[in-house]
């Protein structure tokens, strides 16, 4: 019997040793960043067993046979609805600044999505400002609802977009409404579900979670944008979830989460409809491709171009993270980027480096506190190679500051759901706005002013002297920084 279970024990391990070399090669052999694949590797080997088992979970970008399967056959058919929007008098490249002109080259190049003009903006900053501007324009929909968002959480004003949402429903609006099921598990749960099915509304789950699906997909890939259109006339993106921040998370000890949203009018609306229909289609299998804009532009003085950027799973590889480096590159004067989540990859770090060290002013605002340890203390691992450079740092204070914003000599911004690491930037689904209109500019740096005034700046000689505990966590941390 001894034998029998040396045997096994023996067995056990070769097949164990087996799986790593297979991984180890199968991790090696995929083509990505070299930071990434050293940090798996260091997993895999250091942690026995898990290392292995996390892999499998998380270490590649799978979406699902179906959903893999119906993206590649949607591409073509949302492409060339794209590339149809060059033809219209929306798209006008002789009048579009620099900064715009050079992003439309590239999303054009590899989407086929132009930037178009004839849009207005309008920037929303309280969550009571924001919320009932979603519920007025819902209250005055008479076609259609689309809504895509990462986290529903019932409670307080929520419920009034909810309570929106059943009325229109019940009058005859079309409400389609997809929400992450790994962020949304708490609008799931709750009595609301019921209530919309009833009234008509459609409600489906992106990318469920559950237990029998760990091997079958990324568990942390995510559909993280936040869009809605309303009539295919008005529509809403931005950094906010659907939430009351006064009823989410009040006992995480971050303080209330600050956003933006922005409400768009005019061609770009139609844009935002067709990605809606994409993260639908690859859920459901349905299509419903939106009308092309009609748009009266006036050519002498065309509107606020905007630059549509999604990211994700079918579309083309990475091109956020090259509009975001393409717009930096650009600057002249200043940067100036608010992100919840910093933990930027080697190309974007070195990005930042040399725009400081050719005379930009690059300011970077961050909370104080956040709602991840582990993102918190890799953020701070980035810290003294950055103010060595000449990048700004503040640490803001007053709650969570969740507003994603990057804004370029005070003309030219970048607003959406991208938070500045890995995942956001790599892999998960996302949402970009190109802005180029310097009176919506100038709003934006204003609130970005507004957040450097409730902010600590961090200098480099005080941070050089913290404690020998918070350099451990951010070494530690910072392993990890390619993964998070």
């Amino acid at each position: 019997m001894e034998k029998f279970y040396h045997f096994l024990t023996l067995a056990g391990v070769a097949v164990y040793w087996l799986l790593v070399v297979g991984v180890t090669l199968r991790v090696v052999f995929q083509r990505r960043a070299v930071s990434v694949s050293l940090a798996w590797l260091m997993i895999i080997y250091i942690i026995p067993i898990v290392g292995v088992f996390f892999y499998f979970l998380f270490g590649e970008l799978n979406l699902g046979h179906k959903r893999a399967e119906r993206a590649r056959d949607m591409l073509t058919p949302f492409a060339n609805w794209f590339t149809k929007l060059n033809n219209c008098r929306a798209h006008d490249p002789k009048n579009f600044g620099q900064h715009i002109y050079r992003i439309d080259e590239l999303c054009n190049n590899r989407l086929g999505l132009p930037a178009l003009c004839g849009n207005t903006l309008s920037l929303q900053s309280s969550p009571e400002q924001i919320l009932q501007s979603i519920i007025n324009d819902i209250e005055n929909a008479q076609i259609s609802v689309r809504l895509v968002f990462y986290i529903w959480h019932p409670g307080g004003l929520a419920d009034a977009v909810s309570s929106a949402l059943i009325q229109a429903a019940k009058r005859g609006v079309k409400v389609k409404l997809l929400l992450d099921s790994a962020g949304s598990p708490r609008f799931f749960r709750s009595h609301w579900v019921k209530m919309m099915k009833s009234a008509g509304v459609e409600i489906v789950q992106a990318l469920e979670v559950s237990p029998w699906r760990i091997f079958l997909r990324r568990l942390d890939l995510r559909q993280h944008r936040k869009i809605i259109v309303i009539d295919d006339r008005v529509a809403y993106t931005g950094s906010m979830n659907l939430v009351d921040p006064a009823y989410f998370k009040q006992g995480s000890g971050v303080g209330q989460w600050i956003d933006i949203m922005v409400r768009i009018t005019g061609p770009t609306v139609n844009v935002l409809s067709a990605i809606h229909c994409w993260d639908w289609e690859v859920e459901t299998g349905s299509r419903s491709l939106p009308q092309l804009p009609v748009s009266h532009v006036d050519k002498d003085n065309p509107l606020h171009p905007i630059q549509v950027v999604p990211s994700g799973p079918g579309m083309p590889d990475h091109l956020i993270s090259q509009v975001l480096n393409l717009a930096i590159n650009q600057s002249n004067q200043s940067v100036r980027i608010t992100t919840p989540y910093f933990v930027p990859s080697a190309g974007l770090l070195e990005t930042l480096k040399l725009t400081a060290q050719r005379g930009v002013r690059v300011e970077l605002i961050i909370p104080q506190k956040n709602d991840s340890l582990m993102v918190q203390w890799a953020s701070r691992a980035f810290y003294a190679e950055l103010l060595k450079t000449g990048v700004k740092i503040f640490e803001f204070y007053g709650g969570l500051l969740h507003t994603k914003s990057v804004v370029i000599d005070q003309q030219f911004c970048l607003v959406g759901t991208v938070n500045m690491d890995m995942r956001s930037l790599w892999l998960n689904f996302e949402l970009t706005l190109a802005i180029d209109d310097q009176t919506f500019t100038h709003q934006m740096y204003s609130l970005q002013q507004s957040y450097i005034d409730s902010s600590h700046e961090v200098m480099l000689k005080e941070w050089e002297n913290r404690s020998l505990y918070s350099r451990l966590l951010e070494h530690v941390y910072y392993q990890f920084s390619p993964l998070l």
